[in-house]
């Protein structure tokens, strides 16, 4: 005869085990961060800040985080991941950076200026010229009072190798269609029409440099122009100039953000691009990480090193990739 209790008694224990399952489920939730709570049938999830790290030099292109410089399409696409998620009410850009190339920091500086949520730059040891051209249209800025920041100018080196490979007896016979085509080649002398090509160059790159800096703090064009001669502020000092708003740590842009984004309870922190083991292995570097002959950075910068012409750089000038 079916005895109905050992049924009933199997079933009890069954809805028992789920009901602990999904108890140590909503746990484990909660405690990492992903919800803040359940409510009957419904998860509330909790308002967050987004903190993205802009770590090293600033490059355009595809480069994976964790060897020590920071691409353009990188920061761009945490930002607009953040963006896409409704619990994401407000964004820290985290910079410890020296500054890079002017088309990276342009990149960047667009597309924070067309982001509709909040975006607080933190500044750690230094915020430089690139850098700082990135953190200018944020809705605010945070530094330290020792914070490298400034140097908002530009930079364009040419090496020249004449007399060297005039010692080593090394000539080079060169056929080109342009006048200006190996106009920063190593083997010859820049010409003085080159050079005042050279600089009405970089002064196009300084203003719209100065351009950004002056519509972003809104500060009179004319007073930047004072202070865009490529030389450091310290934080304090540059408070002082308008180019940073207050003092604070990553700590203190966590809580703007989230003053600035309306989240009224602790919000929750998310980092967007962190370096961690998988995405070195698997972001884009695994298949060169096999190959210790092969230094990761250098692979991916390459295209800057085999540039005929040098390289215009916002960067400063006691930094060298």
């Amino acid at each position: 005869m079916y005895d109905k209790s050992k049924r009933n008694r199997r079933i009890g224990y069954i809805l028992i085990a789920i009901m602990l399952l999904s108890t140590t489920v909503a746990i484990l939730l909660i405690t990492t961060d992903m919800v803040d709570m359940r409510v009957g049938d419904y998860i509330i999830t909790r308002e967050a800040v987004a903190v993205i790290h802009v770590q090293g030099p600033i490059i355009s292109g595809s480069i994976p985080g964790g060897f020590g410089f920071a691409s353009a399409e990188d920061v761009i696409n945490s930002i607009r991941d953040s963006e896409r998620d409704p619990s994401i009410r407000a964004i820290v850009l985290r910079l410890n950076s020296p500054g890079g190339t002017p088309a990276a920091a342009q990149e960047i500086a667009i597309e924070i200026e067309r982001t509709e949520i909040p975006i607080v730059i933190s500044m750690g040891d230094i915020a430089t010229s690139g850098a700082y051209w990135i953190s200018a249209p944020a809705d605010y800025i945070m530094a330290s009072p020792d914070t490298m920041t400034g140097s908002i100018a530009v930079i364009w080196v040419i090496e020249n190798r004449m007399a060297y490979f005039e010692e080593e007896g090394i000539r080079y016979e060169v056929f080109k269609s342009g006048e200006k085509k190996d106009m920063g080649a190593p083997w010859r002398n820049i010409t003085d029409e080159e050079r005042e090509f050279i600089n009405e160059t970089l002064a196009a790159v300084h203003n719209r440099f100065v351009k950004t800096v002056a519509e972003g703090r809104e500060i009179p064009i004319n007073e930047v122009k004072e202070l865009a001669d490529g030389r450091i502020f310290l934080g304090a000092v540059a408070k002082e100039h308008g180019l940073v708003d207050s003092f604070g740590n990553l700590h203190d842009a966590i809580d703007r953000a989230a003053y600035l984004g309306e989240i009224e309870m602790e919000p929750r922190v998310i980092h967007k691009n962190r370096p961690t083991l998988m995405r070195l292995l698997f972001g884009g570097g695994g298949e060169i990480l096999i190959n210790n002959d092969i230094d990761p950075a250098k692979f991916y910068l390459r295209y800057l090193d085999e540039s005929l012409h040098g390289n215009i750089m916002a960067i400063s000038n006691f930094y060298s990739f």
